[in-house]
């Protein structure tokens, strides 16, 4: 069974402590219980009512909200996730090559904008240990959801190999996941949303797609977009990766804009989440939609906070919403409140 502390009071613990410690205390104790409980769900739960499944990408979701990449970066509190109510959950971001990410600090809390700003830079142990550890975890079953794996590239590949690095992660790893994202839009490694370009998308997804569709089941490939892309280059990129076999994307990652912040943001640098990218995030899903028309896979991720900002995602298009920044936000409630509310 899992059993949490009362949210207010675990949270005035939490916020007492250096954001990077807290994640890494938290996240720890998950992983722990992950290791002892499944975290399977019984039909009765609202995570499981029938009525707010989705069938996207030939995939059963038991309810459309997802935990976004960068949370679990090593994959190491999966069942924990199901267990909390989500409908998926997206693993990473992953890099072919072990990384330390930048040097500390690299995540800020802004409480009184309800946001983060991190400059994390893909911290994480690499595909193949990431692999291992997927491989365990489907050992035993699980996860019961659908289980996303985010792809970065690694900092040291320069980047006319990019397309190299991101193909050896899928090698690695794309088998052992339900789907596969192309993470170009991190603001954290140098040069990387200058891979945000059409002849650069095509590039990488044809060379995913040799290794992808060699497997017996080739995997969903989704790529995720920046909102600071003007409208215009977000279509013409998603609109490459779709001529390219994607199936669809994810909108948006982070925003570099810090304008009308209550928080001082003084000496930080990185990408903001949280309630102030709720209007541009959904924004740009919403024309990217409309451009692109019903039938390409869109999951909606970016500011939401409460009930109103998932169903503003769905309304827009969304096929599927992921929570991140929230999550910190809200406790371990908050997935089961934003289902009450859809």
């Amino acid at each position: 069974m899992f059993v949490t502390p009362p949210w207010p009071l675990a949270r005035a613990a939490l916020f007492k402590l250096d954001p990077e410690q807290a994640h890494n205390l938290t996240l720890g104790l998950l992983a722990r219980w992950s290791a002892l409980f499944d975290g399977r769900l019984g039909v009765t739960d609202i995570a499981r009512r029938p009525a707010l499944s989705r069938d996207v990408m030939g995939l059963h979701f038991p309810n459309p909200i997802g935990l976004a990449a960068g949370l679990d970066k090593q994959g190491e509190a999966v069942p924990a996730w199901q267990a909390l109510g989500f409908g998926f959950v997206e693993v990473g971001t992953v890099t072919a090559l072990p990384q330390p990410g930048n040097p500390r600090p690299r995540l800020f809390r802004l409480a009184a904008d309800e946001a983060l700003i991190n400059r994390m830079g893909f911290n994480n142990g690499g595909a193949e240990a990431m692999a291992r550890r997927l491989q365990h975890l489907r050992a035993r079953g699980l996860p019961e959801i659908p289980l996303g794996v985010n792809l970065g590239k690694s900092k040291v590949t320069p980047a006319e190999r990019a397309a190299d690095d991101y193909r050896q992660s899928f090698e690695r790893l794309g088998e052992l996941a339900d789907y596969v994202v192309v993470n170009i839009s991190s603001p954290n490694t140098p040069g990387l949303r200058d891979l945000q370009r059409v002849d650069e998308v095509a590039r990488i997804l044809e060379a995913i797609q040799g290794p992808n569709q060699r497997l017996s089941r080739p995997r969903p490939l989704l790529v995720k977009l920046a909102p600071d892309l003007a409208d215009d280059e977000a279509i013409e990129c998603a609109r490459a990766a779709l001529e390219a076999g994607a199936t669809g994307l994810i909108l948006t990652n982070t925003t570099i804009r810090f304008e009308g912040l209550r928080s001082s943001t003084e000496g930080m640098s990185g990408g903001l989440s949280g309630r102030p990218l709720l209007s541009r995030s959904t924004e740009l899903l919403g024309k990217v939609r409309a451009a692109l028309g019903p039938e390409p896979v869109i999951i909606g991720v970016g500011g939401i906070l409460d009930p109103e900002g998932a169903r503003a995602k769905l309304a827009a298009g969304a096929d599927l919403i992921q929570v991140y920044t929230g999550l910190i936000y809200r406790g371990p409630g908050f997935v089961r409140e934003l289902l009450r509310g859809l």
